[in-house]
């Protein structure tokens, strides 16, 4: 009698499971298909750009967030030197109306593949913005330019305006708001500008040395008066050896500096071997950073922007560096 009555018990729990269940997913289903149909409707008429660095996307964001749905295929943490293009990518690729990139072969092993998109969508290099003299240009350097150009703030507003015009003119109806908003995000970054140079006046001249794992601060140092030194050359696929390492241990020596900083996408080893062959010459170096090279910070995080993320950076070098200093 039990045995029957256990039965019949477990079997109703069981329909009951399954009978909620089934509710479940039917309304889950129903609620997913509804977001769908939101998020079409919003996007609808929504100029697709697909961006390669998330330093352009912040800066399309800024100036045309309202009207363009855009993505940038490397997030934070990514190495642009070394990135390959996934599936996904060649799809978002296919799919968008504009393509913003670096140039200046930031975007190395995908370059050739952005260059041939250009024979069938609006292909944009943000480099494109600036004159021959802005460009840092060395024979030493693997394609004979740095593309690092962000790091020099009154170089990133050309290439901001550059894309603001190219945004007004594909998006004729709202060119007048685009144009606004790039006013705004330009004097946002006269203070960001404003910003570092009296961060960096907080340090005396010879206290101004930034190395790094590798030349992404060239612009930085040369718009901001510190004198900068990478471990590896411009891009970070070019190769480096026991040297290398032993040479930049006698300039740190030499020059008495008590402070050197590791970058979010380049892998720590090297620079730690640095700081071991430092200790081991009895010179004791304080290793600064993270610091903000080639990519931003996480998303939907301050760092996760342009002007966060070198914020971030100058507050990090300048604490490293006085630090260094003692």
């Amino acid at each position: 009698m039990y045995n029957k009555l256990f039965t019949s018990i477990f079997t109703v729990l069981t329909i009951a499971i399954l009978v909620f269940l089934a509710i479940y997913r039917f309304r889950h289903k129903n609620f997913k298909n509804k977001l769908n149909e939101i998020s079409q409707k919003q996007s609808k008429g929504k100029l697709k750009i697909i961006t390669t660095t998330g330093m352009i996307k912040d800066a399309i964001k800024n100036i045309a967030d309202d009207y363009v749905i855009v993505e940038a295929l490397m997030g934070p943490g990514v190495d642009p030197h070394s990135y390959k293009a996934k599936p996904n990518d060649l799809n978002s690729l296919k799919a968008a109306d504009l393509i913003f990139y670096n140039g200046l072969h930031l975007e190395g092993k995908i370059s050739d593949l952005l260059e041939n998109y250009n024979k069938i969508k609006p292909t944009i290099k943000v480099c494109d913005a600036l004159e021959y003299s802005d460009i840092i240009r060395d024979k030493e350097f693997s394609e004979g330019v740095d593309p690092h150009i962000w790091f020099d703030v009154n170089l990133w507003k050309k290439c901001v305006r550059y894309i603001s015009t190219i945004l007004q003119n594909k998006i004729p109806k709202h060119a007048e708001t685009i144009k606004l908003n790039t006013d705004l995000y330009l004097k946002k970054l006269d203070s960001l500008h404003n910003f570092i140079m009296s961060s960096f006046n907080e340090i005396s001249q010879e206290q101004r040395v930034l190395i790094t794992a590798h030349d992404a601060f060239g612009y930085f140092g040369r718009a901001y008066n510190l004198e900068v030194k990478g471990l590896q050359g411009i891009s970070t696929a070019a190769e480096y050896g026991l040297k290398d390492v032993s040479d930049l241990i006698q300039f740190i020596i030499q020059r008495k500096i008590k402070a050197i900083f590791i970058e979010t996408s380049v892998p720590e080893k090297p620079i730690r071997a640095v700081i071991e062959g430092c200790k081991n010459n009895n010179h004791e170096v304080i290793l600064g950073g993270p610091i903000y090279s080639d990519a931003m910070g996480p998303q939907n995080s301050k760092d996760g922007t342009y002007i966060g993320m070198l914020e971030a950076n100058v507050n990090t070098i300048v604490r490293g560096l006085k630090l260094g200093s003692k």
